[in-house]
């Protein structure tokens, strides 16, 4: 099995070309970003991307961007996923990557919306991985692993860090067994959070030692699966953002870290732990 590293787009401001020849510099495989959601935006980021073979992993949001429309029912999430999904396959992704749902749902709107929502991804024919993330329907593990039981045909991009946080700790007491879910992860967004927010203000701060360890932990246990699944090859994105995720001073609102430094940084760190770790399975 071999780690192909993505770049991810969310909150880039230069041109598809640039972040292109940013990412090829740092050694990066590919690009995970939105859909455009207007003919003429995918019309432009497809020729873009077939022009220059760049492997793409689409990300898409259910009713209707990062936060869900409140008010928005189960029926149009899928609509919204069936539509969004149609428009995906003129670009032709590596698969989708779903932000799905809303935490405020009770258990059975959660278990016929992804039954439902399995069902529109076989008919596009797509692959689709439902993201762990906050504000949506797998923002706790506990909601995720029911759902498991329920759908085991489930398939996930674990961004553990959004669980970090929401369950203030890291999952690691003996309790958390979350091997029904690693089980289950097609791809890993690697940002490392902590106790009291999805992202360190730096992943090698050794006063982040812990966090860092538990992170790696996790995509390790993931490799480990993918491997005994078949996986020839496992995609991960760095991803540590803007948008309040990156910390700022007070006063002066002044970044503490250089964004796409960390995302470099991050993917370095873990090709090195991919190697180190195929290293000894292979043994």
């Amino acid at each position: 099995m071999k780690l192909e590293i993505f770049r991810t787009l969310w909150g880039y401001r230069a041109s598809k070309a640039q972040a292109l020849d940013e990412l090829l510099e740092a050694g990066f495989d590919g690009m995970e970003a939105r859909l455009p959601l207007t003919p003429v935006e995918r019309a432009e980021f497809g020729a873009f991307l077939r022009a220059n073979h760049v492997p793409y992993i689409a990300t898409v949001f259910t009713a209707y961007d990062v936060l869900p429309e409140q008010s928005a029912t189960t029926a149009e999430h899928l609509t919204d996923l069936e539509q969004k999904l149609a428009w995906s396959t003129e670009l032709a992704p590596r698969f989708v990557n779903v932000l799905a749902g809303n935490d405020r749902w009770q258990l059975p709107q959660q278990v016929e919306f992804f039954g439902r929502a399995l069902e529109v991804a076989r008919k596009h024919g797509q692959t689709v991985t439902f993201e762990t993330h906050r504000a949506r329907s797998l923002f706790n593990p506990w909601v995720t692993l029911e759902l498991i039981r329920q759908l085991p045909d489930l398939r996930f991009t674990s961004d553990i860090s959004h669980w970090i946080v929401t369950c203030e700790r890291l999952l690691d007491d003996p309790e958390d067994d979350l091997s029904a879910f690693v089980e289950r992860v097609h791809h890993i967004q690697a940002r490392v959070g902590y106790d009291q927010g999805p992202q360190v203000p730096h992943p090698a701060a050794p006063e982040y030692a812990r966090e860092l360890a538990f992170h790696q932990q996790h995509w390790e246990a993931v490799w480990t699966s993918q491997q005994a699944r078949g996986y020839q090859v496992s995609t991960m994105t760095p991803e540590f953002g803007a948008d309040g995720y990156l910390h700022h001073l007070p006063f002066t609102n002044v970044p503490v870290a250089d964004l796409w430094s960390l995302n470099v940084g991050m993917g370095q760190t873990e090709r090195e732990h991919f190697q180190r770790f195929t290293h000894t399975t292979s043994r």
